[in-house]
């Protein structure tokens, strides 16, 4: 049996008449609930996108953790990691996951230097050994990085408020002369070495006014003592309310002092409850944006998630979408002002205007009122007199619950009036942020796509040997957050269950999204539809009860009024395993055919010249030379996507396209004219990095991908239990009482940790040299263990060979349990005609392995003209 701390208030939420009234009235009447207004002057510019708000604390753990494109997609300006070789915690290295972050656009990596310490809080061994410590970091990144050594920037002293200089009348003079010492030693090994601090845990003025005043004056090797970079922490719910005045009191001090003004990083704000929520990240977003200074999200649970954005590796979820919005921003932000400033958990907005591509972006959520945006200064000569509005919206999906691209949910082709606009969004959900763009309005009108969907609270439903606890995230923001603020737990009888009805409107098939949380160990619960046991619901491990993760399956339902059930027991006298679990919300969604999605030309981002042109047939991207457009494009599942570029060609020519880096051959345009080209690419589950380029003059008008099930046949698989191991690789198999979701009920253990214990994947007839994708059903549930509140997590690798050929090597993030199998995508470049793949590690344990699946990358080309 387990415990619950804190724990909601039930609440229904049916989606389908909000979004058809939203669709109805989005230029139209107010809602019947008094909206919360939001003023957006496109008129009134507030300064270049800074776009530095969605750093990140240790979001980064090792290389491809969490994913190359998925980091590329966040794009965070900044992130703060551990000392080089710093023993604080077992990954996230700045040294070893630079490359990746300035791959991914990263401009600056802040450098946690305390972090060499084991212990928090960090021991205290004297001045004297932390300098020694500092030399040897330091002259590591100038001597490993000479050639980007400035994108690193040092914090000498963490929180110095509550560690080692608490007592600031006693320790003040002994905080000066440390920092001084530091300063000098970092300097006079890289004399241009950027410096930042204090970096205390609040905003202190008292303590800060008399740091400054010293510095100022004080001499540090040649010059004053002031850091490069101003730092401090914004880590409570009152934050939201207090930051402003506290950046506003900041920059009178230093106009008082004469100094600066110096750039800022608040290296660490949140609390637990605002990672993963859209509707809580973009309170924080609008607050550091609105002050154009660079700040990281605080690190509370794991590294190398994105602090709480990421899902298992490369997948997103719904909050990491925001982020993305965010980091999609181009041109001059506006002004935009809520209805309330400086007021913790209400609406509050981000706009900004592109006036080279003709676009406007408005970035809102935080309230459960509907929002009403009274839009002015569309300037005609920009948006034309007719524009196209189009509303996506971004809600909560749990910390581990992956998220497609968000739907738009309405669209309107409206006419301006003097500059102005109104646009009515839905209330109900204070979990999600929507993105609203405004276009002038060209080609065919835009439609929404969202489908039809329904959410129920676990806790409003009918509960049988169960309860429902409180998560009152609003009284303590520590807790993880919770939809509606309660769930259901204590799921540990035969007779648990939780029972809800379900009206849907018209025969088909529907996807049940079971937000969960599985402390530590794979589970299953039993569904029942109209009282008749449907299916088994497996789940994953989660990091504990209130970490929630998402699993979804699929029912065919007939037009009406169903009972759901879930319970711990499908026969009512034996428990399954695993299955004390606990349930927060169900989501209920149509499934509408194939898993589709269109990217607009607005939805790229652009570089190296490439523009947005708007004509008649609607808006494309001009390519040609070096412009290139980038879209991040969502798969639901491993498997194979037909990816379609629509695009008109000047003449013919061949397209250039990138797909997470690897280039696909064969695309191009056939002939003068419109046209499109489709490839057949297999895609893991998450996010993927399309690049394009093409032959000047080509215009790129949308890119559609859409699952192909049934290609999914030209994939290799194999048991694990089945494949030809060595050494010590031994099989286990799963004993009944486990919740485990190894297939087959097996898996290989006990790889690596020498170079003999391998599992081989021999090749089969027809995969002979090229481009291929392995799939790796692994668990990985290695741990340091010691930290207060940090989950020191640990990746595992394996270094997979090609016999005869070249030696890549895959990443394992941890998983939570070892019989908990994910499924990890390894890009492959096969040289040999029959060569096998062997996995193994010589100096460490790899993780265990259930399956493996080796596919093609491209199974096809197809290139074809249009009229």
């Amino acid at each position: 049996m387990h415990r619950h701390r804190l724990f909601r208030q039930p609440r229904t939420v049916a989606t389908l008449a909000v979004l058809a009234t939203l669709t109805a009235t989005l230029i139209a009447t107010p809602a019947a609930a008094a909206p919360a207004v939001v003023v957006v002057d496109f008129g009134q510019r507030t300064g270049p996108v800074h776009g530095g708000a969605t750093g990140m604390l240790y979001g980064l753990s090792d290389p491809g953790v969490p994913g190359d494109s998925l980091l590329a997609g966040a794009r965070p300006r900044t992130i703060a990691q551990k000392a080089p070789d710093g023993d604080q915690h077992p990954n996230g290295d700045a040294l070893v996951v630079a490359d990746g972050f300035f791959a991914a656009g990263g401009a600056e990596i802040v450098i946690y230097m305390q972090d060499v310490y084991s212990q928090w809080p960090y021991e205290n061994r004297g001045i004297d050994d932390y300098l020694a410590k500092v030399d040897t970091m330091v002259r590591k990144v100038v001597r490993e990085r000479p050639g980007d050594k400035d994108k690193f920037v040092w914090v000498p002293f963490n929180e110095p408020d509550g560690i080692w200089y608490q007592n600031w009348a006693a320790s003040k003079q002994k905080f000066f002369s440390d920092w001084k010492a530091v300063f000098e030693r970092i300097r006079s090994i890289d004399p241009d070495a950027r410096i930042v601090g204090p970096n205390e845990a609040a905003y202190n003025p008292g303590r800060l006014r008399d740091f400054l005043t010293w510095a100022k004056d004080a001499s540090c090797a040649g010059g004053n003592c002031l850091p490069d970079i101003m730092a401090w922490h914004e880590l409570q719910r009152d934050k939201l309310a207090s930051y402003r005045g506290h950046y506003e009191h900041y920059r009178a001090m230093e106009r008082e002092l004469g100094i600066g003004p110096l750039p800022i990083n608040i290296d660490e704000y949140g609390n637990r409850r605002d990672m993963s929520v859209p509707g809580q990240m973009i309170q924080w977003i609008s607050l550091f944006e609105d002050t154009k200074v660079d700040a990281d999200m605080a690190y509370w649970t794991y590294a190398g998630n994105l602090d709480d954005h990421a899902v298992r590796t490369r997948q997103a979820n719904g909050g990491w979408w925001l982020l993305k919005w965010y980091a999609d921003l181009t041109g001059q932000t506006v002004s935009a002002t809520p209805p309330q400033l400086n007021v913790a958990d209400t609406v509050q907005a981000v706009a900004a205007l592109d006036e080279s591509a003709r676009r406007g972006t408005i970035l809102v959520g935080g309230g459960s009122e509907p929002v009403r945006l009274d839009v002015s200064g569309l300037d005609p000569a920009v948006f034309g007199k007719q524009v196209d509005v189009v509303v996506s919206k971004a809600t909560w999906t749990g910390y581990e619950g992956d998220a497609l691209k968000p739907p738009v949910i309405a669209t309107r082709r409206a006419t301006v009036s003097d500059g102005k606009l109104r646009v009515d969004l839905p209330g109900g959900d204070v979990m999600a942020a929507y993105r609203v763009t405004i276009v002038p309005a060209s080609g065919g009108e835009p439609a929404p796509d969202a489908p039809w969907t329904v959410s129920v609270e676990a806790e409003s439903a009918a509960l049988t040997s169960a309860q429902a606890f409180n998560q009152d995230t609003t009284a303590n923001a520590q807790l993880y957050a919770t939809s509606g603020k309660r769930d259901v737990g204590a799921m540990n009888r035969a007779d648990s269950a939780v029972t809800f009805p379900v009206t849907v409107p018209r025969d088909g098939r529907y996807r049940l999204g079971v937000y969960q949380g599985a402390n530590k160990a794979p589970g299953r619960h039993a569904l029942f539809v109209d009282g008749k046991l449907n299916q088994i619901v497996q789940y994953s491990a989660n990091l504990g009860w209130t970490y929630r993760g998402r699993t979804d399956v699929e029912l065919e339902l007939t037009a009406g009024t169903h009972e759901l059930s879930v319970r711990t027991s499908a026969d009512g006298v034996n428990r399954l395993p695993g299955s004390d679990i606990t349930l927060d919300r169900f989501d209920l969604t149509e499934v509408t055919g194939a898993e589709r999605a269109a990217y607009s030309a607005d939805e790229a981002r652009l570089s190296g010249g490439a523009r947005i042109t708007r004509q008649a047939k609607g808006p494309a991207i001009a390519l040609g030379g070096d412009a290139l457009a980038t879209f991040f494009v969502a798969a639901g599942g491993d498997g194979y996507h037909d990816l379609t570029l629509d695009y008109r060609a000047p003449d013919a020519g061949d397209l250039r396209v990138m797909v997470d880096g690897r280039e696909i051959r064969g695309l191009r345009a056939t002939r003068p004219g419109e046209g499109s080209s489709r490839v057949r690419v297999y895609l893991p589950a998450g996010i993927s990095k399309i690049d394009m380029s093409g032959p000047a003059g080509l215009e790129l008008r949308a890119l559609t991908t859409v699952r192909v099930t049934e290609a999914d046949a030209a994939v290799h698989r194999v048991e694990a239990e089945q494949a030809p191991r060595a050494g010590t690789a031994n099989v286990v198999n799963v004993p009944a009482t486990s919740g485990s979701n190894a297939s087959a009920g097996a898996y290989v253990g006990h790889i690596g940790n020498g170079p003999g214990n391998t599992l081989t994947l021999p090749r089969p007839d027809g995969f002979g040299p090229g481009e291929y994708v392995l799939v790796v059903h692994y668990a990985n549930a290695d741990t340091n263990t010691g930290h207060a509140y940090n989950t020191d997590v640990i990746s595992r690798f394996l270094d997979i060979s090609e016999t005869g050929g070249a030696t890549t090597r895959g990443v394992f993030r941890h998983n939570y349990a070892w019989d908990n199998f994910w499924p990890q995508a390894t890009p492959l470049t096969l040289s040999t005609d029959t060569g096998a793949v062997v996995l193994g590690n010589a100096t460490a344990y790899g993780p265990n392995i259930d399956r493996l699946e080796l596919a093609r990358l491209v199974l096809e080309v197809d290139n074809k003209a249009r009229g």
